[in-house]
């Protein structure tokens, strides 16, 4: 009786690479992207910018450490931060504030 040849390997591992594929596509990638973007957003922090943070708290930067923030969340109260409890910039008005002083220079 002669041996029947068995599947061939690329045959097996075909599904398991689609999968893997998929998974890359609809996971990995985007959360890749939103990591760069939220890093990129935490190296942009200047000052008076609006941010919220991890913690619900809403705030005004004030300075900028390498590792650290400090905010401003009410008149005479000031809080450091880590950065990366630094969730989401609100309102970006650092660049608005040297724009306008330049406008005001010409």
């Amino acid at each position: 009786m002669p041996q029947q040849p068995g599947p061939n390997v690329l045959t097996l591992l075909f599904p398991f690479l689609f999968m893997f594929g998929i998974f890359y596509l609809l996971v990995f990638r985007p959360q890749t992207k939103a990591r760069q973007t939220h890093e990129q957003m935490l190296k942009g922090l200047k000052k008076h910018d609006e941010v919220a943070t991890s913690g619900g708290l809403f705030g005004t930067v004030v300075n900028v450490k390498p590792e650290t923030v400090t905010l401003r969340i009410d008149e005479n109260v000031r809080v450091e931060v880590e950065k990366t409890a630094i969730v989401r910039l609100i309102k970006s008005r650092g660049g608005e504030d040297e724009s306008a002083t330049a406008e005001r220079r010409a």
